[in-house]
């Protein structure tokens, strides 16, 4: 218990002294204070009751904010700070919560936060991805929370989405929310704020991921890109783990690289980690290629990751906490004066779409509440409010299949980089696009506006110039998108409408099936890992 005393000791004289924290800026490979001193993240995982990163089963919506419950703070903060810890990274927060508290006692201590924009229940799937406005809506309520705080570094817009080659075409997803993002925080007119992506260490596609976070426009690609890596296990050596293979790969990115996680517990638990890899880490061999890294994590939990213990509030700290405390405090990173540092490196070239890559360039529509809600109200043909989202699915395949022209509002072809400008909405606006345009294409029959009291005629369509703008470009730009990868704006994409996954059909009705599906629009892809 000394070493607590110690930090509690510590933390009441920094927060009598503490001023505000400058933020953070970027410049090309790096981060720097705004006094030009070059910034390197000493950085901590700080989440209780971390969860399966794009798991598709028996998935928890539930989590823990870290920073809404100041109590909790004032406990954890202390040991943060005495560990050398100058940024933590949290994986899913309350946008509605207040945090003040926590982020003054984490500025008072000198600490940053990264924090993930998703949550559980709401983040781009792996393995039925979207970009939708309910997802968009979260993302910009984390952003406005976080942003009204100066030690809020930045956030990532997903958390090792695409993890292997069978699920590349989610990155498309993940980087039209770095995009919207990026442009939610600028559009505030305020200090810069980083987006970027944590990407695990899969040898199959981690090249050609980091190529496409980082390629095309830069409005549209990561401000810096988050390494989850655990390949210095136990007694291990800068060439042994693979380090040294990592430096000679980003050696050429254009902007800041750091590890978003590490260490690797195979070796003896938690407890048994050695820190060597931290001692590497901020040696001269890496500190010109990465900018520092965060260790998984604060809290010891099944995974056996942990640096301290709980016993209900009480918090004890482990052996693995003091020895990478040391080893943190014996680091000294070379470093570069801002005004003296002058970027050189480019973005990468986009991958090649191909059986190990399937994300085009060309990224899925911005979420437009407004154009949604317009074109709903503008629908002839609507779903009856009485059906079930639980039955949407089979209409949806349904339709598709006899009419493809009436789907391509919703279509999502990512490898071709085509997509219909209703892709963000909700399901409900998806199928009454999809209704609508049915409806229209068997000439406003009756009975193409039934299925079986599935639909139904709206008597008082409405629209306005505002609308009519909206719904205009929107059309447009699929149009252009279509033309630009010379695609067909009504071919149909592989598979169901975006974000229906079929689970089985139970009943008959007339001539198509309604089955039981689950929409899964905004799915659970990428919110924390367990390790």
């Amino acid at each position: 218990m000394g070493l607590l005393k110690t930090a509690l000791a510590s933390s009441m004289l920094l927060a009598g002294n503490a001023a505000a924290l400058d933020p953070i800026i970027m410049k090309g490979t790096k981060f720097f204070y705004e006094n030009g001193t070059q910034f390197f993240m000493k950085g901590v995982a700080y989440q209780q009751d971390t969860s399966a990163a794009g798991s598709t089963s028996e998935q928890t919506n539930k989590y823990i904010d870290p920073l809404s419950d100041e109590k909790k703070c004032a406990r954890d903060v202390p040991l943060l700070a005495a560990l050398g810890t100058n940024v933590i990274r949290t994986y899913a927060i309350d946008p509605k919560a207040d945090h003040t508290a926590c982020m003054k006692l984490l500025s008072d201590h000198g600490i940053y936060v990264i924090s993930d924009l998703s949550e559980p229940a709401l983040s781009i799937n792996r393995d039925s991805p979207a970009w939708n406005v309910d997802l968009f809506d979260r993302y910009k309520g984390v952003i406005d929370n976080l942003g009204e705080f100066d030690n809020t570094l930045g956030f990532f817009a997903g958390n090792e989405v695409s993890n292997n080659a069978s699920n590349t075409q989610a990155s498309a997803f993940v980087k039209a929310a770095v995009r919207d993002s990026k442009n939610h925080i600028a559009s505030k007119g305020g200090r810069w704020m980083g987006v970027g992506y944590a990407a695990n260490d899969d040898a199959a596609i981690r090249h050609n991921l980091a190529d496409y976070f980082n390629c095309g426009n830069s409005s549209e690609s990561i401000d810096y890109f988050g390494y989850n890596i655990y390949s210095w296990c136990g007694k291990s050596s800068f060439t042994e783990s693979g380090f040294d293979t990592q430096v000679d790969f980003f050696k050429n990115y254009s902007v800041p690289v750091f590890f978003a996680e590490y260490g690797c517990n195979t070796v003896d638990g938690a407890d048994g980690r050695l820190w060597d890899d931290t001692t590497a880490l901020y040696s001269d061999e890496m500190t010109g290629v990465f900018s520092g890294g965060i260790v998984y994590m604060y809290f010891q939990e099944a995974n056996d990751y942990g640096l301290v213990e709980l016993d209900g509030d009480e918090v004890t700290t482990m052996k693995n906490y003091e020895v990478l405390s040391s080893k943190i405090e014996s680091v000294a990173p070379s470093s570069t004066a801002m005004d003296a540092y002058q970027p050189t490196n480019s973005a990468q070239s986009c991958p090649e779409v191909n059986d190990a890559w399937k994300a085009a360039e060309n990224l899925p529509p911005t979420p437009n509440r407004d154009l949604c809600e317009c074109m709903y109200k503008s629908l002839t043909c609507q779903p009856s409010k009485s059906l079930d989202v639980e039955d949407y699915g089979d209409i949806f395949d349904y339709v598709c299949a006899n009419d493809a022209d009436a789907c391509a509002s919703i279509k999502s072809d990512v490898p071709s980089g085509i997509y219909g400008p209703y892709l963000g909405c909700n399901a409900t606006q998806q199928l009454g696009a999809v209704l609508d345009a049915y409806y229209k294409n068997q000439n406003s029959a009756s009975t193409a506006c039934d299925f079986k009291g599935a639909a139904k005629i709206n008597s008082s369509p409405s629209t306005d110039s505002t609308c009519d703008t909206l719904m205009e470009a929107a059309s447009a730009s699929a149009e252009f998108a279509a033309t630009a990868t010379g695609g067909s704006a009504s071919a149909t994409s592989s598979g169901n409408p975006a974000s229906v996954v079929r689970m089985e059909r139970f009943m008959t009705i007339g001539d198509f099936a309604v089955g039981v599906y689950m929409l899964i629009a905004t799915g659970v892809g990428a919110a924390m890992v367990m390790l």
